[in-house]
């Protein structure tokens, strides 16, 4: 036969069976490989990098502000936007030399979701001067 199960005297068998533990193992490993791609999803967003060792730029006298409020309504300079309106004046603020800065700044009730939205249009337009401003909100979080 193919399996043994000891001598003829009644010793245990020596050897331990691996095959329950491969299984467990193979089950394991395909459930992290189906997981793996939904964790990894985002938005990709180039912020500014750290210039301590380069010239600071002079502050631009011409600042931009978005603020999304708790209820998910969009306001560029405290006037009230769309996405449309938003994605023309982030296409003049590009077309400008110098590019002047966008403060970014999300209610600390607002919808992940509708921060990710406005961060991807922000991204699209290909603005450089992106700061986050407002975050001592989210300090007790």
């Amino acid at each position: 036969m193919a399996m043994s199960g000891g001598t003829e005297d009644g010793e245990p068998m020596g050897e331990m069976n691996t095959t329950p533990l491969i299984d467990v193992m193979l089950v394991l490993l395909i459930m992290f490989i189906i997981t793996i791609p939904i964790q990894t999803h985002a938005v990709k967003v180039d912020l500014p990098q750290d210039s301590a060792n380069q010239n600071q730029p002079q502050v631009d006298p011409v600042k931009n502000k978005i603020v999304i409020a708790a209820d998910g309504t969009l306001t560029w300079n405290a006037a009230p936007v769309n996405e449309v309106t938003l994605t023309q004046y982030l296409d003049q603020t590009t077309q400008m030399s110098p590019e002047p800065e966008l403060h970014f700044q999300p209610d600390s009730a607002a919808r992940y979701e509708r921060v990710d939205q406005v961060l991807a249009i922000v991204k699209r337009a290909n603005v450089t001067k992106l700061g986050f401003i407002g975050n001592e909100q989210y300090r007790e979080f």
